[in-house]
């Protein structure tokens, strides 16, 4: 086997681990916790259903590509909750280290490339970066409403943390903020599955 392609059957075979990654949001009928692969390939395929409603036209295949690799850096980094504060004051530093080590796996055109691609998206920068984002903020919103808010309720997250971390959603998509995201959490406040503080 070349060397070429035995690094690039070493970095299919590293990313595999993803699998065993798991999050707080649950599948729907409130199963079990969804993976980060599952997360991925999920925004993916919405990505792709849902370009329609992009602010700005963008290259769909990037943008899914985007959300495929996103969190393959969790493979070392481990999943940080989009609520746990502490987490996330580590969470570039551990991600970035994952980032050198996983894809140094692959050749150097590739490794730089891929790196290329989730800078992108983490620069926040790009139509597709912005879309790529709306995806991975609306993926957990619809699998937490089809849950009843459970995931929320269980770890008392307030309509201020929520709305904060879904504040960029517009840059992506402002219909999707405004039909799905607004609406949705509305419905989740009136219901109480959001605490309420007052500033929402």
């Amino acid at each position: 086997m070349n060397e070429r392609l035995k690094k690039q059957l070493d970095f299919a075979l590293e990313i595999d681990k993803e699998k065993n990654i798991f999050r707080q949001t649950h599948l729907t009928g409130h199963g079990r916790n969804e993976n980060d692969a599952e997360h991925a390939w999920h925004m993916a395929l919405m990505a792709y259903i849902l370009k329609e409603y992009a602010n700005e036209p963008v290259d769909v295949a990037k943008v899914m590509l985007m959300c495929l690799l996103h969190d393959v850096v969790e493979i070392d980094a481990g999943d940080t909750y989009a609520y746990d504060a502490e987490g996330l004051k580590t969470q570039k530093e551990r991600e970035d280290k994952a980032k050198e080590r996983i894809f140094s796996l692959l050749p150097d055109d590739q490794k730089e490339e891929l790196i290329a691609l989730f800078d992108e998206f983490e620069a926040y920068e790009t139509p597709e970066a912005k879309f790529a984002h709306t995806m991975d903020n609306l993926q957990p919103l619809i699998l937490n409403d089809s849950n009843d808010g459970a995931d929320w309720r269980e770890h008392q997250v307030t309509a201020q943390q929520v709305y904060g971390r879904q504040s960029k959603t517009g840059l992506g998509s402002e219909y999707l903020y405004n039909e799905v995201t607004d609406k949705l959490l509305q419905k989740h406040i009136r219901k109480g599955n959001l605490l309420s503080d007052g500033k929402v």
